[in-house]
Parts: structure tokens; C-alpha cells; sequence
């Protein structure tokens, strides 16, 4: 439990110990898939935090995950502030693990952001049920041209398709918060992989439950 005000008064420079009165006393180093969704939960909650968000699209460079978030980590620790990692293994296979073990921090549980929505039991049914399986969040569904045709080629290449995609046999969108534009988006995909499209609904009430958890631990009211 730090020992800082949450609201610190002093005008004078930070010490070791205590954030400078400018920060937060806690910073937030999460996914850019996640992004959206954690800056409501922190702002409805009400939780002083700093939210540093990376790019989602780290995760097809899982390395630079951890290097970014380790800068990020240790800047924030220098200037007395609590960190918390709001990041699932997201493809580091346990580098981010390292990372938060070395410095004294935890991150949110799971191997991936499906896990932090749905569940690691639910997920492993889904992918026991049908390996085949192609996974997308609402995050995934909005940026589907941009972080996944565009960064694999396939704008340019659509000739490519069958070749990343063509072994999936299902698709399943688990939803945070579902409307008509966004369901109309996860048909689009699904048209693309030629697949009917399943729908689990999850909420984001787990996301919020397990961040709530990671800020506690790190003694933020």
C-alpha cells in the first residue's frame, strides 16, 4: 500500500517514493486492443490513473511488447508511481512474465485479450469444439481492414487469403457491446471467411473485475 495522497497538494518535487503532484498516483500500461474499453472502466470507476496505451498492432511483433512496456514501466516507477499491466501473455510466452517479475508487477491474467473477455474455460471449450477457430473482438471487428488485411497483405495480395485463412472452419465474435453497426461489421468478416458467424456476448464486466483486482493489488483505492 503506498504511503502517497491520491490527490497529492505539494508543489515541490517528486521524491523517490511519491509520485510528482502533475502524476496519478498509479500508471496503467495496457494493450491497445483493450484501450477503449479501460479508459471508460477508469474513468467511471473514478480510479487515479494514468492510462498508457500501446499500439495493438505490437502484437504482431510480440518482443517490442515487452521492451515498450519495460520503458514504460520503468519511467513510471523512477517518477514514484504504482504500475499495473493491463496486458494478457499476448504472444510474449512469458517475456512480459519476466518483465513483471523483475520489476515487482502484475499483469492481467490469461494468454490473450479472449481470455480477459470470456474466460480461459470458456475459450478452451471453443477451441476444443472446433480448433478451427477464428476469434474476434469488437475491437477486432472495427479494425479488421487496417490490423489484420492491411498488415498481412492481403489489400494487396487478396490472392493470399486461402493460404492464412482458408483452414478455419468457425468463426466466433465475442462481443462487448453490441449494436446493429458493429453486427453488421462481424457479417462483413464473415462473408470474407465464408463462414457463419457465431456470437458470444461477453460484456466487459470480467475485464472490469480483473482490472479492478490488478489496481487494488498495486493499493489504488
Amino acid at each position: 500500500m503506498s504511503s502517497c495522497p491520491t490527490a497529492p497538494t505539494s508543489t515541490t518535487g517528486s521524491s523517490p517514493s511519491c509520485p510528482s503532484p502533475a502524476d496519478p498516483p498509479l500508471a496503467v500500461i495496457a494493450c491497445g486492443a483493450l484501450g477503449a474499453h479501460l479508459r471508460e472502466i477508469i474513468a467511471r470507476r473514478g480510479w487515479p490513473a494514468q492510462l498508457h496505451i500501446l499500439p495493438a498492432l505490437l502484437h504482431n511483433r510480440p518482443s517490442k511488447i515487452t521492451d515498450q512496456a519495460e520503458r514504460l514501466a520503468r519511467s513510471a516507477l523512477a517518477r514514484g508511481q504504482l504500475v499495473a499491466v493491463a496486458y494478457a501473455d499476448c504472444g510474449t510466452y512469458g517475456a512480459l512474465d519476466e518483465v513483471c517479475t523483475r520489476l515487482g508487477l502484475q499483469r492481467l491474467p490469461g494468454l490473450h485479450c479472449y481470455d480477459v473477455f470470456a474466460g480461459p474455460d470458456r475459450m478452451r471449450a471453443l477451441f476444443e469444439a472446433e480448433p478451427g477457430t477464428y476469434v474476434l473482438t469488437d475491437f477486432l471487428v472495427r479494425s479488421f481492414r487496417r490490423t489484420v488485411l492491411a498488415e498481412l497483405g492481403l489489400d494487396r495480395h487478396p490472392e493470399l487469403w486461402p493460404d492464412y485463412f482458408g483452414h478455419y472452419r468457425r468463426l466466433v465474435w465475442l462481443a462487448q457491446q453490441r449494436d446493429p453497426a458493429l453486427e453488421a461489421a462481424a457479417e462483413r468478416v464473415a462473408a470474407r471467411f465464408g463462414l457463419p458467424l457465431t456470437v458470444v456476448e461477453t460484456g466487459t464486466s470480467r475485464l472490469e473485475r480483473e482490472l479492478e483486482l490488478l489496481v487494488g493489488a498495486e493499493g489504488t483505492p
